[in-house]
């Protein structure tokens, strides 16, 4: 009972309502020490009889300090080894009761007595307030059933207090809607841990794989502590957010660890097969899942893109098989490819399971490699391992951008190293970072507010030396570059053209941008700007002869060019007429100059050659014993 008042009249006094200190003031702080003092030198009569006690005006001189246990206020005196027991609602019961009769006799005294001389009358009126805040909390409390204490259980960052965290506890704790807004009375333990590890290791949800491949991959990742180490250190940077998005959806926290498995984690990584990203998506698929793929960035390597992406993807295919392993079986091979071995089993009457299904090795050691890094989570010292520290605290913010921007700029006010910046935004293919889509970049937590200041101050020109460019016709590198006002070698550098390939007509290129622009990348190139190559073929110069009604347009059409090239090589206007006979020159392509010249001449050396007998021509295609041997070999 002695715990039962200290608890209400700790919340009482120490609340932080506004409305509530001001009017009780010093006095009743005096009445709750006094109250208190007496509970801690174990007047158990003022249970029975509710009646105050004098203490000195100094009520700091005889009162001991207190210290936080478990969210209950005790004496520093107290022992403090375990938390003290939990208010039952019949003990809370009685409090109210005694608060009813302490509200009665406080409004009834006329002697400024119970409390000191030095307090008088405005002790009794805060004695009174405070009996009468005491009753009201006491009747709140009576209406919550008090669960008896359980381990501190997770406390995930919420959106907004409607979203409910993966975790729960192990007895469901009511809403607490009697308590005023800010009320710092403790209901459950809700410190959230320091540790992101702990954090995931709360949140496993899948069912454990068991088989001789999870000590496989167990021993694999123990025995390479530095290969470890450097996934872990990559991770930092994305961890807190994957949990976070994996947590508002209620999924399994252990598919936090599943970049390891995908890419160690690496943002910039991409497969023989072209999946790119840390979580690994092909082309076609990062479209099938609104990722953008341009000339200015690559959703398929951002990070909340693709996080955003892969959940999707992942809580598809768990609806669609009902089971976390063979949908994570399905994210590696394909959700065909899994529904074809399923039903194959189906119909020879063996098992569904993902241990039970014929799948390639690659799948086959897909779960076993996340169980493995899932075990080693759970319990490094068991495996002795190490994990570095990651704090549960997100590393990044977004910040929105109204105007196109350098990326080296975007570093430098944000105070970060180029390496850094362009971790956080993997996606950007191209030295600028465009307004226009995405319109927003990450930085980490405490440079977030850097950037933001520097941005405004900043006055030096443009933000960004780089802007869009749409070739009109297809060209060379050499031209385009001449276009443009820049060298070849970078445009080809920045711009990734490769040599001894044309630039085909509507793709977009990166290029410098002059002073006078003023306008940023439109919408419609930074969502849809792409680059389009075709092989440079060798062009050999030729003439035809025109035919009766010829044009320019109609040989152009004949000879697959354009009607502006034709037209500048022989130095006539686009809609000009030939005379039949007249000598046309033309560029083309070795093989069809060739074909275009060969028409006009017969070739006789080769009628006159004989041709070999079905004989002679087998013998020549039957191999030797030697290409025979050769062929072994390749």
């Amino acid at each position: 009972m002695l715990l039962a008042w200290a608890q209400v009249l700790h919340m009482t006094t120490a609340s932080p309502e506004k409305d509530f200190m001001p009017r009780l003031g010093r006095c009743s702080r005096i009445a709750a020490l006094a109250a208190v003092n007496l509970l801690l030198s174990g007047c158990a009569g003022l249970v029975e009889t509710a009646r105050p006690v004098s203490i000195p005006v100094d009520a700091s001189a005889v009162m001991a300090p207190s210290v936080q246990v478990s969210g209950a206020m005790q004496p520093a005196s107290a022992s403090t080894v375990g938390a003290p027991e939990p208010l039952q609602v019949a003990q809370v019961a009685q409090v109210a009761q005694v608060a009813r009769v302490t509200q009665v006799q406080a409004a009834a005294s006329t002697e400024p007595a119970p409390i000191a001389a030095a307090a008088a009358a405005p002790v009794a009126e805060g004695t009174k307030l405070a009996a009468e805040t005491i009753l009201q909390k006491t009747e709140q409390l009576v209406q919550i059933p008090v669960r008896p204490q359980v381990q501190p259980q997770v406390q995930v960052p919420l959106r907004s207090q409607a979203d409910i965290p993966a975790v729960q506890p192990q007895a469901a704790l009511e809403t607490v809607t009697s308590l005023p807004a800010g009320s710092s009375q403790p209901v459950a333990a809700t410190e959230a841990p320091r540790e992101l590890w702990d954090r995931i290791r709360r949140g496993y949800a899948m069912p454990d794989l068991q088989n001789d491949l999870v000590k496989q991959h167990e021993r694999f990742y123990t025995s390479r502590p530095e290969y470890l180490q450097r996934m872990v250190e990559r991770s930092r940077k994305y961890l807190f957010h994957i949990v976070e998005e994996l947590e508002l959806r209620n999924m399994p926290a252990e598919l936090a660890l599943l970049p390891f498995v995908e890419s160690a984690f690496n943002p910039q990584a991409v497969s023989s097969a072209r999946a790119a990203g840390m979580w690994q998506f092909m082309p076609a698929t990062g479209r099938s899942f609104d990722l953008k793929q341009n000339i200015f960035r690559d959703d398929r390597r951002d990070v909340l893109a693709s996080t955003r992406a892969a959940l999707d993807y992942l809580q598809k295919l768990y609806g669609m098989f009902g089971n976390w392993h063979l949908a994570l079986a399905a994210y590696n091979w394909g959700e065909g490819s899994v529904g074809r071995a399923i039903a194959r089993n189906q119909r020879l009457g063996l098992g569904t399971g993902y241990q039970d299904l014929s799948m390639p090795n690659e799948t086959r050691n897909y779960v076993p490699k996340l169980q493995a890094l899932k075990n080693i989570v759970a319990s490094p010292q068991g495996f002795n391992a190490e994990l570095p520290v990651i704090d549960n605290h997100p590393y990044f913010q977004d910040v929105q951008i109204r105007r196109d921007i350098d990326v080296a700029l975007a570093a430098k006010l944000a105070d970060v190293r180029i390496e850094d910046f362009k971790a956080l935004n993997p996606s950007a293919n191209r030295p600028i970072i465009v307004a226009a889509g995405n319109g927003k970049i990450l930085l980490p937590w405490d440079n977030a507010e850097v950037f933001k200041r520097n941005l405004e101050a900043h006055s030096a020109g443009h933000l960004a030396s780089w802007t869009a460019w749409q070739v009109p016709s297809t060209m060379s590198a050499a031209d385009a570059a001449r276009r443009v006002g820049m060298s070849e070698s970078e445009l080809r550098r920045l711009n990734n053209i490769p040599a001894r390939m044309l630039i085909k007509a509507g793709s977009t290129l990166v290029v410098s941008r002059s002073p006078q622009m003023q306008d940023d990348v439109s919408n419609h190139q930074a969502d849809n700007g792409a680059l389009s190559l075709a092989p440079e073929v060798a062009l050999r110069k030729t003439t035809v002869k025109a035919r009766k009604g010829d044009t320019v347009e109609l040989m152009a059409r004949r000879h697959r060019v354009s009607s502006e090239s034709l037209a500048q090589w022989n130095r006539v206007a686009v809609n000009a007429s030939f005379k039949a006979g007249e000598s046309v020159l033309l560029f083309l392509p070795a093989r069809a100059a060739a074909a275009s010249s060969g028409k006009a001449q017969k070739r006789p050396a080769a009628a006159a050659s004989p041709r070999p007998t079905p004989q002679k021509a087998t013998a020549q295609k039957r191999p030797s014993s030697n290409d025979k041997k050769a062929e072994g070999k390749r």
